[in-house]
């Protein structure tokens, strides 16, 4: 998946992924389904300095169950969900799956917050899953 781009609806984003993604999840917590207007968000884990992104990102700043400070950054033209930073694993990023221009590659490797899943999806069990956050190695 390195050198794979992508960017928002209208087009005034678009980034470039300079590297493989650490991990790729599905995130079922409420405040992902709020920001993307869906069941879940398909998120691609990255250190920040390997997406290099043009246009002018806008942020509002969301916060974790915990408290801890999320930077959802967006299109301010069209509001298409990109990235949001991750402030309890510093200098990392999550990339929205869904505005990569080929999503082929895409394949989930872990599903997080399944506690606040849409009772209505039945989760695929061949990807492992946990009722919060996934514990860090």
């Amino acid at each position: 998946m390195n050198g794979l781009q992508g960017g928002c609806l209208c087009g005034k984003i678009r980034y470039t992924l300079k590297a493989a993604p650490i991990a790729t999840a599905l995130c079922h917590c409420t405040n992902c389904q709020r920001q993307g207007g869906a069941a879940f968000s398909v998120n691609l884990l990255f250190a920040e300095s390997q997406v290099e992104i043009t246009g002018q990102l806008s942020e509002f700043i969301d916060h974790s169950d915990k408290g801890d400070p999320v930077g959802r950054r967006f299109c301010g033209a069209c509001g298409s969900p990109i990235l949001s930073a991750l402030t309890t694993m510093a200098g990392m990023v999550a990339v929205k799956a869904g505005t990569l221009d080929d999503t082929s590659g895409v394949k989930p490797q872990v599903q997080v917050w399944c506690a606040s899943a849409q009772s209505w999806l039945t989760p695929d069990p061949s990807i492992p899953a946990f009722p919060k956050d996934a514990p860090r190695g």
